[in-house]
């Protein structure tokens, strides 16, 4: 049995543009059904533990149709994480960072989130990102001062395919960050940049990448 890591915005409210956001519904629950399914173990943490904000559009009609979604957050499946500061990195064997725009605001700085994805990177464990989850990967240097992903072939959420508007009041452009320090595509789902590093696109790939993750878990264990 693997141990997973999965990482949460707790949120961002931005009142001047009546803007909130947090982290997407499909993203955490597609991939912990896949984990879960394969009798591997899933973790919450988030900057600030307890219940983080989920992105209300990632449960609307438009995105979860079925309700499925729905019906696994509020049964409180995300309503206990624990603080980023709390977790220790040895005892897992992946960190999956979950996307969501509030990636964005309070994971990619995240010195304490740096630091656990170095952690888990150095002792040969998979470092995992989908959508806008990769943004913290960007703030994440190793040694030599370079970006984690410097070099590597990565993908993320798309600036095409953001909604409309919403650019102007991002902090800053993920596909823009990463195509600066790494080969970024737009097209690939999901994008293995070594055997320790994998991306996945958008909420629409994170049930591909989960599968991949557990397929790099079964060869561990031959």
């Amino acid at each position: 049995m693997a141990k997973v890591l999965a990482v949460l915005s707790s949120g961002h409210t931005d009142t001047e543009n009546n803007y909130e956001t947090g982290w997407w519904a499909e993203e955490l629950f597609a991939p912990m059904e896949v984990f879960q399914n394969a009798g591997h173990q899933v973790d919450l943490a988030s900057p600030k533990g307890g219940k983080p904000t989920l992105d209300q559009a990632s449960i609307s009609e438009d995105y979860d149709p079925d309700g499925k979604y729905k019906k696994m957050y509020e049964s409180g499946l995300a309503d206990d994480t624990k603080k980023l500061s709390e977790i220790n990195p040895e005892e897992y064997d992946a960190i999956f960072i979950v996307g969501g725009h509030g990636a964005m605001y309070d994971l990619a700085k995240d010195e304490t989130l740096h630091k656990i994805i170095n952690a888990v990177y150095d002792n040969g464990n998979i470092v995992s990102a989908v959508c806008h989850g990769p943004a913290p990967l960007l703030w994440t240097t190793r040694p030599d001062g370079k970006s984690i992903i410097f070099g590597l072939d990565v993908t993320g959420y798309p600036e095409a395919v953001e909604p409309e508007g919403l650019p102007a009041i991002l902090p800053f452009s993920l596909e823009g960050e990463m195509s600066k320090v790494a080969n970024y595509s737009a097209e690939q789902k999901v994008v293995w940049g070594n055997d320790q590093l994998v991306t996945g696109r958008d909420p629409f790939s994170s049930e591909a990448l989960a599968e991949e993750l557990v397929k790099a878990f079964d060869k561990r264990t031959k």
